[in-house]
C-alpha cells in the first residue's frame, strides 16, 4: 500500500525497531556494566566494546559478558 512514496507502516516498524536497537541497546547494556562489579579490568573492556561496536557489542555483552560479573 504505497502511496506515492510514501513510507508503510511495515516501514516505519522497521525503522523503530532499528532505531530501538541501535540506541537503546547499548545504553541499558552500559548502564549494566556500570552498576556491576568485574573481576580485574574487564569492566572497562566492556564498556570499550559497547562504545565503539554498540549493536554488537551489546549483544556479545548480553550474551558473554553477563557471565564474567562478581556475584
Amino acid at each position: 500500500m504505497v502511496f506515492l512514496g510514501l513510507i508503510t507502516p511495515v516501514k516505519i516498524l522497521i525503522i523503530a525497531s532499528a532505531l530501538l536497537l541501535g540506541l537503546l541497546l547499548p545504553i541499558i547494556a552500559l548502564l549494566s556494566i556500570l552498576k556491576s562489579e568485574f573481576k580485574d579490568n574487564d569492566k572497562l573492556i566492556w564498556a570499550i566494546v559497547v562504545l565503539f561496536l554498540p549493536v554488537v557489542g551489546s549483544v556479545l555483552y548480553f550474551t558473554k559478558g553477563k557471565n564474567s560479573k562478581l556475584k
